[in-house]
């Protein structure tokens, strides 16, 4: 029985604790987004440094816009 009387609060100490953490992160922005880091993964970035982004570039200058582009 006399657990129970330290117990008891320090369970509420801790639960306290989560509380104010929940708040602050709240408060701070941490759920402002939740969607866009999920969706941005589908999407690939082009570095235009990278050689094959180039050679599209440049073939897509290059090609007439009538043009029908190679089937594989």
């Amino acid at each position: 029985m006399p657990a129970l009387y330290v117990m008891i609060p320090a369970a509420l100490l801790i639960v306290a604790i989560a509380v104010y953490i929940f708040f602050w992160a709240v408060d701070s922005g941490q759920y402002d987004d939740l969607d866009g880091p999920a969706h941005s993964i589908l999407f690939d970035d082009q570095d235009p440094q990278h050689k094959a982004a180039v050679e599209e570039v440049q073939h897509a200058k290059n090609e007439k816009p009538d043009e029908a582009p190679p089937h594989a």
